[in-house]
């Protein structure tokens, strides 16, 4: 699938947000199966004094007593002048690859290059194996850095990064990043007072189609719905699903306490299940039912229902709390529903089928960054400020330059994520060899 991928980033996973336009877990239309993850859009703060280590957020309460962050300015680095990228530009490498500064000089701080390390290695098994879609980098690329991150000191991270990557920035240069996170809310393994939303497993009467097996022209597109008779029909939406199509099927894993959670928990693509007796279940996206995603916030804006300042994650959570009967129609206004499984090794997880890590992974367009690579984000935000690593993807993260960050889960992260936006420059950090074969003459 931020997105993600298969967690955010459902993208998911996730696979991250400003509500603004409640920005798709599960963007695409609705005949065609959407990508995972997706998130925020929100106007930033004017620029002030340049920062480059993330700071801690500023909490301030909400009406519903939850806290939103607010935003600490910072000064971006410029983008490095480049040529128009070309109008047929589909990747990285056909977008114009020019050579950036060395590493050493960015300012990244010794705890930063630590955090990007260690996700780093979770990602070697991967990096090395897949087909790098962005024509950046080869698979052997990537083996001398992992080999040597097996046993490198997270305390000389920065040496680690200095010796074995080169900068390079894609296009323009032009960045805009987005948050995301893994929520917490609260819910039971079975049906109790208080715990009465169902949370589903995948039926299995919800079918995969691969148009490409049909038509040469539909190669990469697929369908997802249910057989009726001798029809493939559209699976049930939301609205079918609130009102007892999946019932006495025994597909229940869980039950929520809050459907309006729930609701933010699907369009996150996993997050975790808060249990009565102080326990924690994590729940990992399994599918979606095919529908295409509507996103309430930007209904609610266009309505005049909620007004810019309204429109963050909180605020849409109070607008739906307030009426609950209107809030359950608006909600079912978005057709999509995720469907869920029991996560019980690390996670959550990302579109390489690895653990995302809060603070140091983003999810990105793999026509853009190589899934694995290291990335340095220069924003007019100081909190996402730093070096990352691209280890989800997410429907409405495309493009280059494009990027939602993960932040883990808690207060702190819903917090920061729900209204993250910010602008700036964005390098790849690439392998030496990939660097020397994309820009011989730098």
């Amino acid at each position: 699938m931020p997105a993600l991928g298969s967690f955010g980033m459902r993208r998911t996973r996730v696979f991250g947000f400003s509500f603004l336009v409640v920005l798709p877990l599960l963007a695409g239309c609705a005949s065609v199966i959407p990508d995972s993850g997706s998130r925020p859009a929100t106007t930033a703060p004017a620029p002030s004094q340049p920062t480059t280590a993330p700071r801690p957020y500023q909490p301030r309460p909400s009406e519903s007593g939850g806290v939103a962050a607010t935003p600490i300015p910072a000064t971006s680095r410029p983008p490095l002048p480049a040529a128009a990228v070309p109008t047929e530009a589909t990747t990285a490498a056909t977008s114009g690859v020019i050579a950036g500064p060395d590493f050493a000089t960015l300012g990244v701080t010794p705890d930063q290059a630590a955090t990007a390390l260690a996700a780093f290695r979770i990602s070697c098994p991967s990096v090395q194996r897949r087909a790098d879609v962005s024509g950046l980098t080869q698979g052997a690329d990537w083996a001398e850095s992992c080999n040597a991150a097996k046993n490198w000191s997270d305390s000389a991270a920065l040496a680690f990064f200095t010796r074995h990557f080169g900068t390079a920035q894609i296009g323009a240069g032009t960045a805009f990043v987005t948050g995301y996170y893994e929520p917490e809310i609260a819910g039971s393994r079975d049906r109790r007072p208080g715990y009465d939303i169902p949370i589903y497993r995948r039926p299995a009467d919800l079918v995969d189609v691969d148009l490409g097996l049909f038509s040469d022209e539909l190669k990469g597109k697929k369908i997802r719905g249910r057989v009726e008779g001798s029809n493939l029909v559209q699976y049930y939406d939301r609205a079918a699903i609130e009102s007892g199509a999946l019932d006495g099927r025994g597909l229940e894993i869980a039950y929520a306490a809050d459907a309006a959670e729930f609701f933010f928990l699907q369009v996150q693509g996993s997050g975790r299940l808060r249990l009565p007796d102080g326990g924690i279940m994590r729940i990992g996206y399994d599918t979606q039912n095919g529908r295409g995603y509507v996103g309430i916030g930007k209904l609610l804006l266009d309505r005049g229902e909620l007004q810019r300042g309204q429109a963050s994650m909180q605020g849409i959570l109070d607008y739906l709390r307030a009426d609950p009967v209107r809030g359950a129609a608006v909600m079912n206004e978005n057709p999509s529903w995720v469907f869920f499984r029991e996560i019980t090794g690390p996670g959550p997880l990302g579109a390489m089928g690895l653990p995302v890590t809060g603070r140091a992974s983003v999810a990105a367009d793999p026509k853009y960054v190589p899934l694995g690579a290291p990335v340095f984000l220069s924003l007019d935000r100081a909190e996402p400020n730093g070096l990352w690593i691209a280890q989800d993807i997410g429907g409405a993260i495309k493009g280059a330059n494009r990027f939602d960050s993960f932040w883990g889960a808690g207060e702190d992260a819903r917090a920061i994520a729900g209204g993250m936006a910010a602008r700036g420059s964005a390098l790849l950090l690439l392998p030496r060899a990939s660097i020397a074969r994309l820009i011989p003459a730098r």
